[in-house]
């Protein structure tokens, strides 16, 4: 294959065919001698204590292996880790089985072991439990009086709290000649990637595993694991190399692994824990979450004051929070604003990271509301954001590495075709439908941490890259295939993308919109290095040509070194291998933004969302005919996995605007539709017509490949756009989500 520039070429998925034919195995398909099933039992309860466990019927079944309760797991480490694993939010982590205290609805109190799963999940049934239970508190909006500011903790270095106040804003906000106030209420959603979570535990002897995970981060469960349970890192080696969807749920690790090991060590026993679609809903959650704006702008439509509150819902052990209130004065630079993030403690699981967490929340309060002053202003919506664009972050003062926000507007409504809107509501109709156009901003962190690569060239000219990094089906070892090909100068053929494993070079977990952005340039350098170790050997061969070169002055391409200026002198890779005895060339290198230097700018991606609805007049049905969202989000390393995360996120953005929610019955503090025929989701039938256009945008600040994050922003705009544009079909302002057609008859 003749080597050409495979960055910003439209690669498919390299491990697509395995996908597809059945042949990638996931973390609950690994074949082992002897293997045992787990089947984990959740308490019938939401708080109270455990009074008696009864499993003796259940260990006189053929074919139960044991059962582990409070009153028999075995002794572990359990050091009193307040981060146990890279997501944990300030606060005690729950320890599985620490004792018979029961803390939230499902809360694992037992693990059967048997030969069979079916066994297993049978055995779990005939368990006889006797509680004394306790009153609880699920319901947040009962309970606002117990809204209290976050604890701060490691987790606050990513998820910052709120600026502190600017100016005078009640001053501003009731001298303003135009003002909003509004309050958003949206509900609990649940991740529900297809994959169900599975541990696949092998025991290797002298309490040394090796652990096929679901996870997003195969190092985070290993530093789990050999925390909890006293082990050395190197004797736990967890394997992720294929996903079936994350979507934040895979961040921490979750119950099942915990069981796994426990049973693994135990027994001294291959064993498998997998969690059913029931048990799903029990391992963290995008939290309910009320918000409240207040913004104020001038006759001209120039925002100066804003007010965005949100109070959330946490768990009585941790202090989860989201950024939720932080956006608005990054967009719109008020220079009066007061920002509020307050949490509840519930007696429920701990919420869990959910794709673009805090901001699909936030920034639809916030985009709603600037609608809302669009129409008082009788400005256009897309003339209003114009009027309040800035290239600095009002939030920091500071300015942005890159922003084609502006570009994002006005192509995004060009092809969506924006003017044909007319603005009055109720005025457009197909029909009985009643039509409506609607728009909204989006933005989410471009960010950037530590990580680690190795490249290891053999002398047929083939190269491998290792990283622990996991690939949830983003598109990960596709894209870094192709940094590396460009890199080195070879084709994609010549190079063997090898992640997913805890012993490879380190890498962050799989999340916030980072990966690219982070394990990227890490390949990149590694690849770099692999360059200079080549040159530094031609350079030393007899009669080199290259012997007055500088490393500056070649280029490497198609497999050979040449000048850049004299492409004509050039030398094959392959005679620097005959000259160093066919020995393979490694380097293992690192990259990391420089703290001194990153922190001088404010870094974002940023998108438009333009959608057009149609709602029945009568039966107040909503349908999303088309959307197009427009995202700047620096150079676009593979447009079409690049598409396919942006299609991704609209199709959720649609979910929640229209369908998602779970339903928690506050008397028995559960959730009442925990399963997929139940808790609604879009189907065939519900999408329609999605474009993607990305706008181009050059940012050689954040890193040297010039890359942003693109797997949250697809979703961050969509529910406002959604929420306007049926105000503008119906002229009713819906203030909470989902957007139920009860609410438009």
């Amino acid at each position: 294959m003749k080597n050409i520039s495979s960055v910003g070429q439209p690669i498919s998925r390299l491990e697509g065919h395995l996908k597809v034919t059945g042949q990638a195995k996931y973390a609950g398909e690994y074949e082992a001698k002897d293997l045992l099933y787990g089947y984990i039992v959740n308490s019938s309860v939401t708080k109270g204590k455990i009074k008696s466990i009864d499993t003796s019927e259940v260990k006189n079944l053929e074919g139960v292996v044991e059962v582990f309760t409070h009153e028999n797991k075995p002794s572990t480490a359990w050091f009193d880790f307040k981060y146990a694993d890279m997501d944990a939010p300030p606060g005690n982590v729950f320890k599985p089985l620490k004792d018979n205290i029961i803390r939230y609805n499902g809360q694992p109190i037992a693990l059967v072991i048997a030969e069979s799963f079916e066994m297993a999940r049978f055995a779990a049934h005939k368990i006889k439990v006797n509680y004394e239970t306790e009153s609880f508190e699920t319901d947040i909006e009962s309970n606002l009086d117990k809204a209290r500011d976050p604890k701060k903790g490691l987790a606050s270095l990513l998820k910052p709290p709120p600026p502190k106040p600017k100016g005078d804003f009640q001053k501003i906000y009731d001298e303003s000649a135009v003002k909003t106030d509004s309050k958003f209420r949206h509900g609990t959603e649940h991740h529900n990637p297809m994959e169900m979570y599975a541990s696949t535990v092998i025991y290797e002897g002298k309490d040394k595993l090796t652990i096929y995970d679901k996870t997003q981060g195969t190092i985070n469960s290993q530093m789990y694991v050999a925390n909890v349970f006293g082990l050395k890192m190197k004797n736990v080696r967890v394997i992720s190399p294929f996903v079936g969807g994350g979507f934040g749920s895979g961040l921490r690790p979750q119950h099942q692994l915990f069981m796994a090991v426990m049973a693994s060590l135990a027994l001294k026993k291959n064993v498998r824990v997998t969690l059913d679609r029931a048990q799903m809903y029990m391992i963290g959650h995008r939290p309910p979450t009320l918000q409240h704006t207040k913004f104020g702008a001038d006759q001209n439509g120039k925002v100066n004051a804003i007010y965005h509150q949100a109070i959330g819902e946490t768990s009585q052990f941790e202090d989860y929070v989201e950024i939720v209130v932080n956006w608005a004065n990054m967009l719109y630079p008020a220079e009066n604003t007061l920002l509020e993030h307050q949490i509840v403690p519930m007696d429920v699981y701990s919420p869990l990271d959910m794709r673009a967490p805090g901001g699909s929340t936030g920034m639809h309060a916030i985009e709603v509301t600037m609608d809302e002053m669009a129409y008082q202003l009788n400005i256009d919506p897309v003339e209003l954001r114009l009027i309040n664009y800035s290239q600095i972050d009002k939030s920091s003062d500071k300015e942005y590495s890159s922003k084609e926000l502006r570009q994002c507007y006005l192509q995004g409504a060009e092809q969506f075709g924006w003017r044909q809107r007319n603005p009055v509501p109720r005025s457009m109709k197909r029909g009985n439908k009643l039509v409506g156009y609607g728009m909204a901003t989006g933005i989410w962190d471009a960010n950037r941490i530590f990580a680690r690569a190795q490249a290891v060239m053999k002398a047929d000219g083939n190269v491998e890259i290792r990283s622990a990094v996991t690939d949830i089906g983003t598109g990960t070892k596709t894209i870094m295939t192709q940094i590396a090909a460009d890199t080195l100068g070879i084709s994609l053929d010549k190079i063997t993308f090898s992640h997913a494993e805890s012993q490879m070079p380190f890498a962050p977990i799989q999340g916030g919109s980072f990966t690219t952005a982070t394990v990227g340039p890490a390949v990149q350098n590694a690849c770099q290095a692999l360059n200079k170790k080549l040159f530094k050997l031609a350079k030393k061969l007899e009669n080199s040509l290259f012997r007055n070169a500088k490393f500056k002055d070649v280029i490497f391409r198609d497999g050979s070194i040449s000048l850049k200026e004299r492409p004509e002198i050039k030398m094959d890779i392959a005679e620097i291998f005959k000259a160093n005895d066919g020995k393979a060339i490694e380097t293992t290198n690192s990259a990391m933004p420089n703290p001194l230097k990153f922190g001088k700018k404010a870094r974002a991606v940023h998108s438009a969302a333009f959608v057009e609805v149609e709602v029945d007049e009568e039966l107040g049905m909503v349908e999303v005919k088309r959307a197009l969202t427009a995202v700047a989000a620096g150079k676009i390393i593979n447009p079409k996995t690049a598409e396919s995360q942006v299609l991704g996120g609209m199709i959720w953005g649609i979910s929640k605007a229209l369908h998602e929610e779970t339903i928690l019955d506050h008397k028995l503090g559960k959730y009442m539709n925990a399963n997929l025929g139940e808790y609604h989701i879009p189907v065939h039938a519900d999408i329609h017509d999605l474009q993607v256009l990305f706008v181009e945008e050059h940012d050689d600040f954040i890193n040297d490949l010039g890359v942003k994050g693109v797997g949250e922003i697809g979703g961050v705009g969509i529910p406002p756009a959604i929420t306007n544009a049926i105000f503008h079909a119906t002229g009713k302002r819906i203030y909470d989500l989902p957007i139920h057609f009860d609410r438009l008859i």
